[in-house]
C-alpha cells in the first residue's frame, strides 16, 4: 500500500489555553516521532495543507455556526467550558478540515492507498449547529459528506475508536444509509451519547453501530469487538471506502480516558481495518487525528498506526 499523511507545524497555531489537554504539543510530539520514522524507513507522501471552501462546510455545519465562527475568528473565545480558541483557531481549524478533504480525496481516488490527516483542532464532537468538546468543525465528517456529494464515493464505513463517543459524526450521519458509523467508546462518559440503542432513523436505521464499554476494557476487549461484531458489519455494507476516527485516548496512560489499550494493540487494530478495507475496497482506507493527551502515547500509537498501513 502507498501511503499519504498531512501533517504540518501550522496545525499548532491553535492554542485553547494554557493546561488545556488538546494542545499545540501534540503536533510537535507527532511530528519529531514520524521525523524518526522516515529516518528509519517508514514511507509516506506528504500532503500540503490546504483550507477548506465555505460550500464544503455547508454541507454539514448550519450557517448559525458558520457565522459565529467568522464572529470569533482573530479572537480568543470560550465557546463551551471545554471548547475555547485563540487569534488563529477558526483558520486552522478550515485548515485541519481542508486538508483532511485532501487527504481523502487522495485516498478515495487511488485504488491501494492509505491516509492519515493529522491535524487540530479535533473534530467529532462538533455536531451541526455548534462546537463542542474541544472540537470546532467536523473534519471527518465534512469530508466524508463531500465525497459522497460530489459522487466519488457512494458508501463509506466509519469507525470510530476515540475513547469518548463520537456525538457529531453520528449525528451528522444518523439519517444517512450511505454512511456506516461505528463506535467503540468508554460509557458512561461524555458526551453522554451512544447507547447500543441508537441505530440509525428514518432512511439511515440500522447504519449506527454502537458498542459502549465499561471502564477498564482493553486490548483484548476491542480487538475481539472489531473482530467479531464490527467487520461482519462491514463486509455486508460493502463500503467504497473505510474511515477512522483516530483518537488515541484509550491508551492505559491517557489522563482522560478509563480504557486500558496498547501501542501494539492500536498496532494490531490498525491492521486488523487496513484487512478489511483491502477485503472490501482495495485497501481504500484513512484516518483523521481525534483525542489522544499523553503526548508519548500518542505519538508513537500514531506511527504504529502508520507501520500498519504502509
Amino acid at each position: 500500500m502507498s501511503l499519504v499523511v498531512a501533517k504540518s507545524p501550522r496545525f499548532q497555531d491553535h492554542d485553547p489555553g494554557l493546561r488545556h489537554p488538546e494542545r499545540p504539543e501534540r503536533i510537535a510530539a507527532i511530528q519529531t516521532v514520524l521525523k524518526t520514522a522516515a529516518e528509519e524507513g517508514l514511507q509516506f507522501e506528504t500532503v500540503e495543507p490546504q483550507p477548506i471552501e465555505t460550500t464544503e462546510l455547508r454541507r454539514v455545519h448550519s450557517e448559525t455556526h458558520l457565522q459565529k465562527l467568522d464572529e470569533i475568528s482573530g479572537q480568543s473565545a470560550q465557546l463551551d467550558p471545554d471548547t475555547a480558541t485563540s487569534p488563529q483557531s477558526v483558520p486552522i481549524a478550515r485548515l485541519a478540515a481542508g486538508t483532511t478533504l485532501k487527504v481523502l480525496e487522495s485516498v478515495a481516488t487511488t485504488k491501494g492507498n492509505a491516509g492519515m490527516s493529522l491535524v487540530r483542532p479535533p473534530g467529532h464532537h462538533a455536531v451541526p449547529e455548534r462546537a463542542m468538546g474541544f472540537c470546532l468543525i467536523n473534519n471527518l465528517a465534512v469530508a466524508a459528506k463531500s465525497l459522497l456529494e460530489r459522487g466519488i464515493v457512494e458508501r463509506i464505513a466509519i469507525y470510530d475508536w476515540d475513547v469518548h463517543h463520537g456525538n457529531g459524526t453520528q449525528a451528522i450521519f444518523y439519517n444517512d444509509p450511505r454512511v456506516l458509523y461505528m463506535s467503540t467508546h468508554q460509557w458512561p462518559f461524555y458526551p453522554g451519547t451512544g447507547s447500543a440503542a441508537e441505530t440509525g432513523q428514518g432512511a439511515g436505521e440500522g447504519t449506527t453501530v454502537n458498542v459502549p464499554l465499561p471502564e477498564g476494557t482493553n486490548d483484548d476487549v476491542i480487538l475481539r469487538t472489531s473482530r467479531e461484531f464490527l467487520l461482519p458489519r462491514v463486509k455486508n455494507f460493502s463500503p467504497d471506502l473505510v474511515l477512522i476516527s483516530a483518537g488515541y485516548d484509550g491508551h492505559i496512560s491517557d489522563p482522560l480516558g478509563g480504557f486500558m489499550c496498547s501501542t501494539e494493540g492500536f498496532r494490531e487494530l490498525a491492521k486488523i481495518w487496513r484487512d478489511v478495507a483491502e477485503h472490501c475496497c482495495h485497501g481504500r482506507i484513512a484516518g483523521v487525528l481525534e483525542g489522544g493527551y499523553h503526548l508519548d502515547a500518542l505519538s508513537n500509537s500514531v506511527r504504529v498506526t502508520l507501520e500498519s498501513w504502509a
